[in-house]
């Protein structure tokens, strides 16, 4: 694979939406193109029933948030798109909900160093079609009065993976589950608000304000600890650590009775219950981002539907998922956060790291 662009963006949100646009082009006209066939051939949306549903969310996003709908409006711009091409990558999950299988493992663990003083982990695979992989970037982002952000996300989509120079750090998991509501905030718009606050209290306060769009997990954390936050529009849910201090989620809802699942996310229990089997074999003490990649993250038992997955070329080439990335971010305190990413190959038989570099 070719390793994602790497580009800073600074300014008014205006103008990080077009040096976003600008840099990326490339990147967000292959995205859109792609997208739009996956729209079509999992739910039969044209470009117009597409444009129909964005439509309603980029009302929505202008009204509750409007410096991320100026930053939109920018990308557009600056990529030389519709507008409305560029909301639908920022509400993709929302658009056809259920029908996407963008599956990933999440872990969260806090573990003391060989001084006693706390590290926090936030960790996972990011598991997608492969085709997105030469679509992603790793984006270093500046505003005026808010954390810096350092994040990996998807050309064209202003919110993702990653953490901020407060130290708070999120993570996100799809659920395939209903119903959607167009008047509350799209899953990637919420991401982006919880790497611009300045603690996971704050983030979590964000999100409760605006309420969740559609029902998604993300991991959120800072040096006070993790939470699994299952959302959801009618009703949210956290989930704190077990007494290890260690949380895992996958592709299902644990305990927000509120989710409704459309149908079961393959192997999603199956990796969940996998990730605290090989848990209890790694000593805390020892842990490093080489461990968790080693151990967990490199897991392949269940074949297709392993931690580490590999592509089934038996599936629509729209659904093939595999595992594209590792991440993990590390807090700890008195110390710049950080981030490790790992990418990996499309080999049926075996996904390994194929380069590793910092966020």
């Amino acid at each position: 694979m070719t390793a994602p662009k790497r580009i800073s963006l600074s300014g008014t949100n205006g103008e990080i939406g077009f040096h976003h646009g600008v840099s990326l082009k490339e990147q967000i006209v292959r995205q859109i193109e792609l997208y739009y066939e996956m729209f079509w051939n999992s739910s039969k949306l044209d470009r117009e029933g597409v444009h129909r549903r964005a439509r309603e969310y980029k009302e929505t996003i202008l009204k509750l948030v409007p410096h991320i709908h100026e930053e939109i409006v920018g990308i557009a711009e600056g990529a030389g798109v519709d507008v409305l091409d560029i909301v639908a990558l920022n509400v993709r999950s929302e658009i056809v909900l259920g029908e996407f299988q963008d599956g990933c493992t999440s872990i969260s663990w806090k573990v003391p160093d060989e001084d006693g003083k706390p590290i926090q982990y936030l960790a996972q695979n990011w598991d997608w079609i492969r085709p997105v992989q030469e679509n992603l970037a790793i984006i270093t982002l500046s505003q005026p009065g808010k954390p810096t952000i350092q994040m990996i996300t998807e050309a064209g989509i202003v919110g993702k993976i990653g953490y901020n120079s407060a130290s708070v750090a999120v993570l996100l998991n799809a659920l395939r589950a209903a119903p959607t509501d167009t008047n509350k905030l799209p899953i990637h718009i919420l991401l982006r608000l919880c790497l611009e606050s300045n603690s996971a209290s704050e983030a979590y306060s964000q999100i409760e304000r605006y309420g969740a769009a559609s029902a998604q997990h993300i991991l959120l954390g800072d040096m006070s600890g993790a939470k699994c936050l299952e959302l959801s529009p009618i009703r949210n849910h956290c989930i704190s650590p077990n007494d290890n201090d260690f949380l895992a989620h996958t592709n299902h809802s644990i305990e927000n009775t509120a989710i409704k699942e459309s149908s079961e996310f393959p192997g999603s229990k199956e990796r969940l219950a996998r990730t605290y089997e090989i848990v209890k074999t790694i000593n805390p003490t020892d842990l490093s981002p080489q461990i968790l990649r080693e151990t967990i993250f490199s897991d392949i038992e269940n074949g297709n539907f392993s931690i580490c997955a590999s592509e089934n070329a038996c599936q629509p080439k729209w659904i093939r998922i595999m595992t594209l990335f590792n991440i993990v971010i590390r807090l700890k305190e008195g110390c710049q956060p950080s981030a490790e990413l790992a990418f990996f190959n499309d080999s049926a038989d075996w996904i390994g790291p194929q380069n590793i570099m910092r966020l």
